[in-house]
């Protein structure tokens, strides 16, 4: 059976998952949830406790026994699984960078998803720093290609996909430059600007973050 992906109608922290899988050009299933009261009724009412889960969540990942929930869990499962984990001279830098990104995507839902009369001191406060990440990722990642050097791994798909959502969020951090180049070097890996390109690409009708966020992270309309 093929490995079945379960999240939201929305980019979100299900997004990494969904690219890697893309990459892979393998057989897998999208089990998108609709962001509608039908979707929500199936997620927590239908799926939640009912797929052998152990700590039930969104995304959560089936692959035969193999049930997961956890975006990092699932993409180091799919790293291993698809030859994509880092090297074990790589390793120690793999899980740095990971946890880095992590913590700048937290960082930038939390902006997204506080009250309306936080939004713009914390979305300010936020963007105050974010040159200062910009420029210490770009100085990690360097000339790439990809994240840690010559070989392509699962930690690839996260910054690609947490990237992009800075750069929606902040375009003037990322006019130009060492990410920049990145991001355009993974998206024209020839499976994933297959997608990009495509009619059914969902990164143009989906949002980035759930549509009541402050800020959602519409794509723009071209």
């Amino acid at each position: 059976m093929p490995v079945e992906l379960g999240y939201w109608s929305l980019r979100g922290l299900g997004e990494p998952c969904r690219l890697l899988l893309r990459y892979t050009e393998t057989e897998w299933t999208d089990a998108a949830i609709p962001l509608s009261e039908e979707g929500k009724d199936m997620w927590f009412k239908e799926k939640k406790h009912n797929l052998g889960l152990d700590f039930p969540n969104l995304p959560y990942m089936l692959d035969g026994d193999v049930k997961l929930t956890q975006t990092l869990a699932i993409m180091r499962y799919l790293g291993r699984r698809f030859g994509l984990s880092p090297s074990e001279a790589d390793m120690a830098k793999g899980d740095l960078l990971e946890q880095y990104l992590m913590e700048v995507r937290i960082g930038l839902s939390m902006v997204c998803y506080s009250s309306a009369d936080q939004f713009e001191g914390k979305k300010a406060e936020f963007i105050g720093k974010l040159a200062g990440r910009v420029e210490e990722l770009g100085k990690f990642i360097g000339a790439g290609p990809y994240v840690l050097g010559e070989k392509i791994t699962y930690v690839d798909f996260l910054a690609l996909e947490f990237l992009d959502n800075l750069a929606a969020f902040s375009p003037d951090h990322f006019k130009e430059g060492p990410l920049v180049d990145y991001v355009n070097r993974m998206k024209d890996l020839p499976a994933l600007k297959k997608f990009y390109e495509s009619d059914d690409c969902t990164h143009k009708s989906y949002s980035i973050n759930s549509p009541m966020a402050q800020w959602p992270g519409w794509p723009k309309k071209e």
